[in-house]
């Protein structure tokens, strides 16, 4: 069961991407009364991490580096979706904040049932109003789901799927399904993905604008880079990975392990050896 809270989004003044955006519960003890640990900005808003999906970076700053993305044709697509999706329109942005956007907000709603280490739900997002009563319990049915923008985003293949512990597995198969429908049909990031067939990586530039990735993996890579000093060798990437608590859980081989022992390099190529819908994260 996940719990339905609502409200209304919000985006003027902040930097959406294509799986977070700003939230505001009709309700501003909602997240207390469920004893979920969000942390509530002073207007009243918190942050949510749309659950299942990771979109790429539009702006991502590795500790100790400078500011990065990914390919921003690919990473302002979902983006620019997400909103349309929830009901914006003439969205002006400088830089990657919005300036203006028509109307001011809209109405929704969210599915949750906890916040992650930063204080964000994890959630999946809906336009609109619900029928069901503010703060109830619903069980999620697959015709449900299929409304979330998560779901949507997923299927339009805008977006990777990147699984965590938490969510449940009839959920997460039908996100899996759309997953693959989009790889097939060649749709959004599948166009370009080397996730597991490999990625060529010689320069910090060809992160930024050429080479298309898992993005937890080109964070973990950014962050790598970032300690290099100009060095872009990827001889100690993996050990690197070994030092981080990236556990997962390989689906296909019921088997428990780290990011680092499904990440193959050679030379400047690196891949995964699993597909990302075939791995759950634990939630740290």
């Amino acid at each position: 069961m996940l719990r339905l809270i609502k409200g209304r989004y919000r985006i003027q003044h902040s930097q959406p991407d294509g799986d977070s955006i700003h939230f505001y519960p009709d309700d501003t003890e909602a997240f207390a009364k469920l004893r979920m640990r969000a942390h509530l900005s002073p207007a009243g808003s918190v942050q949510l991490r749309l659950d299942a999906i990771d979109a790429l970076e539009t702006h991502y700053t590795p500790r100790g580096g400078f500011r990065q993305h990914q390919p921003l044709a690919l990473a302002h697509a979902p983006a620019d979706r997400l909103l349309a999706l929830l009901g914006f329109s003439d969205v002006k942005r400088d830089q990657e904040t919005v300036t203006s956007a028509t109307p001011d907000q809209t109405p929704g709603y969210i599915l949750t049932r906890f916040a992650d280490k930063y204080g964000r739900p994890v959630a999946f997002a809906y336009a609109g109003e619900a029928d069901q009563s503010d703060l109830g319990q619903v069980h999620v049915s697959a015709a449900m789901l299929r409304q979330s923008v998560n779901h949507r985003l997923l299927g339009e293949g805008l977006v990777y799927p990147t699984f965590y512990s938490k969510l449940y597995p009839d959920l997460r198969a039908e996100l899996t399904a759309a997953a693959q429908s989009a790889r097939r049909a060649g749709n959004g990031v599948w166009t370009s993905d080397a996730t597991t067939s490999g990625a060529t990586v010689t320069s910090v530039a060809d992160l930024n604008d050429h080479v298309v990735i898992l993005p937890k993996l080109f964070r973990r890579l950014a962050d790598y880079l970032a300690l290099g000093a100009g060095d872009v060798s990827l001889d100690r990437f993996t050990a690197f990975l070994a030092t981080r608590n990236d556990r997962l859980f390989v689906i296909s081989e019921a088997h428990a392990t780290g990011l680092d022992t499904i990440t193959a390099v050679a030379g400047q190529k690196l891949r995964l050896t699993h597909p990302p819908e075939d791995l759950i994260f634990l939630e740290g």
